[in-house]
């Protein structure tokens, strides 16, 4: 009998076309490649920004899925560190140059020569099995199931790194603004590394939520008495939010020394007073997901504090489905398919 080697997948075969079933040819297993066996695949926002090629990087057929957890499978023959049977996971960033400064720090996110992601030009974690280089796996440790460690892999570190760039002593002032897949995560992992958090939201309902995540205060982004109040106190304030909101209320916020910290994607342009961000010696700050310093340490963190996201988990044959939910704004906060 004929071994069947394809690997059996979901994919959008043209723009922003639903996803179906489909399967590929893997590249052969490379010297430093690991074959997982897919158990669990967050689902985040950039997967449907990928499927409908928003950012004009996208390849189709295209199986995206960037917050892959499972089991290894194959090793390549100079694979170190791992073993047949692991669990790990990948995340946004495939591969880098491996020899600038800032990859040589752990640094990948901001590679010199410009970083490769998961599912661009690539095929992701949609499918029963993902091949990629062993040196993007990361372990996941044992006090973390997988249905809650995938969506760490992508939100998780998109918070995690501004917070632990920018948090420079206990207490700290932290706003975290947007109560979102990214926003809930942030005051978790904010209240965590010991600072004084205050989430901001437009929704007055989710208060008691915010608190249950970890923050010491609740301010109702449109309420003017309550943002007055809570003006020149935030030591970071980090934006989560994909959509475009008021920056110079936001910069506001800002204590002197503060940073303000965007770690959403909105299309937008930020009308900042010059005079208030010198003499106050303010900044403004871009953070993209992480490197590979980062996403180990964070994983350690997160199983150390138990610290895992607010998840509802669909199976993967209802996918698009699961994708409409994300884009009505109705998962509270990650759907994982499993």
């Amino acid at each position: 009998m004929v071994q069947n080697t394809k690997f059996q997948a979901y994919a959008s075969l043209k723009v922003g076309e639903k996803l179906q079933q489909w399967e590929y040819e893997p590249a052969p297993l490379s010297l430093n490649d690991v074959e997982i066996e897919v158990t669990h695949n967050g689902l985040c926002h950039t997967d449907i920004h990928m499927r409908d090629n928003d950012w004009n990087v996208s390849k189709f057929p295209l199986v995206a899925g960037h917050e892959v957890v499972g089991n290894v499978t194959q090793l390549g023959e100079e694979v170190t560190g791992l073993q047949i049977g692991d669990r790990v996971g990948f995340g946004w960033i495939r591969n880098s140059c491996r020899v600038c400064d800032a990859c040589l720090r752990g640094e990948e996110n901001v590679c010199r020569q410009g970083y490769t992601g998961l599912i661009v030009g690539n095929h992701g974690g949609f499918a029963n099995k993902l091949r990629v280089s062993a040196d993007f796996a990361y372990k996941i440790p044992d006090g973390l199931d997988s249905a809650s460690a995938a969506p760490l892999l992508c939100a998780g570190i998109t918070v995690y790194s501004p917070l632990r760039t920018y948090i420079k002593y206990p207490g700290a002032k932290v706003g975290v603004v947007g109560i979102g897949g990214l926003g809930h995560l942030a005051i978790k992992f904010a209240r965590a590394m010991g600072a004084e958090v205050t989430a901001f939201s437009t929704s007055p309902d989710k208060e008691a939520e915010a608190k249950e995540f970890g923050a010491h205060h609740f301010c109702n982004w449109k309420n003017a008495e309550q943002i007055k109040e809570a003006s020149g106190t935030q030591d970071l304030l980090l934006s989560t939010v994909s959509s475009e909101i008021d920056w110079e209320q936001a910069f506001g916020l800002l204590a002197n020394n503060g940073v303000l910290c965007l770690a959403g994607l909105p299309v937008s342009i930020l009308n900042i007073p010059l005079l208030s961000l010198v003499f106050g010696q303010k900044a403004i700050a871009g953070s993209v997901v992480g490197g590979r310093r980062f996403m180990k340490e964070m994983l350690e963190f997160a199983a150390l504090h138990q610290i895992k996201p607010m998840i509802e988990t669909m199976p993967i044959s209802q996918i698009n489905e699961a994708m409409d939910k994300v884009v009505a704004n109705k998962a509270r906060y990650r759907i994982v398919l499993v």
